[in-house]
C-alpha cells in the first residue's frame, strides 16, 4: 500500500521536465525522495511511516505529453521510528517482506492540464499483485540546481489505496482499509 504511493509519487515527480521538446530522462534522488504512508490506528490516532530505500527513473517527452516511470521500493526498509512495529509490518500480517521484498510502480500515462502535470496513471505491484493506481500531483516544477548544475524536477504526489485489494487484510475492520500514500520526489536530469 505504501509502496504503491511511494512508487507513483516518485515516478510522477521525476517526470516534471515540461520545458523540453525531446524525451528526457531523470533519475530519482534518494536523498530528496520520500515515500510515506498514513493509516488510522484503530480509528483514532494516525500511524505514519516511510520506506528508506527506493530507486527509479522517468523518461518524459513533454511536447508529446508521454513518458514512462519505473520505481522500485525495498519493502524491508520500512521505518516507523519503532523497531517492534517495523517488525510487525514486515511480517506475513502486512508486507510479508520475506516473500515479497520489493514493490514496484510503472506509470505509463501522464495526465496534463496544459503544460502542468496533474497525475500519473500506472500499475502498482505489491504483495505479488498488480493493480492500477493514479497519483495526483501538486507543487510540481523544475529548476536549475545551483550545486549540481543540472535540471531537477519534483513535486508532491498522493493517493489513497485499499490495502485489502492487495491481500493485506490483517486487523480489518478495526484497522482501516484505506491507506493514504504521500510521495515527495525529486529527479535529476541525465
Amino acid at each position: 500500500m505504501m509502496s504503491r504511493i511511494a512508487l507513483a509519487a516518485i515516478a510522477a515527480a521525476a517526470v516534471t521536465g515540461v520545458a523540453h521538446a525531446a524525451p528526457a530522462t531523470y533519475v530519482l534522488d534518494p536523498t530528496h525522495t520520500f515515500v510515506t504512508f498514513e493509516a488510522k490506528h484503530f480509528g483514532t490516532s494516525t500511524n505514519r511511516g516511510r520506506f528508506d530505500k527506493k530507486t527509479g527513473s522517468v523518461t518524459i517527452d513533454t511536447a508529446a505529453k508521454t513518458g514512462k516511470i519505473e520505481v522500485s521500493i525495498d519493502m524491508g526498509s520500512i521505518n516507523t521510528g519503532t523497531p517492534s512495529f517495523d517488525g510487525h509490518l514486515k511480517s506475513k500480517d502486512f508486507f510479508n517482506v520475506e516473500a515479497h521484498p520489493t514493490a514496484t510502480f510503472v506509470g505509463d500515462k501522464l495526465v496534463f492540464d496544459g503544460d502542468k502535470l496533474k497525475a500519473v496513471e500506472g500499475q502498482l505491484t505489491l504483495l505479488g499483485k498488480t493493480l492500477p493506481v493514479t497519483l495526483t500531483a501538486s507543487n510540481y516544477g523544475c529548476f536549475q540546481h545551483p550545486r549540481l548544475q543540472r535540471e531537477v524536477c519534483g513535486g508532491d504526489f498522493d493517493t489513497t489505496i485499499q490495502r485489502s485489494a492487495f491481500g493485506m487484510t490483517y486487523g480489518l475492520p478495526m484497522i482501516p482499509d484505506n491507506i493514504r500514500l504521500v510521495i515527495q520526489v525529486e529527479g535529476v536530469r541525465q
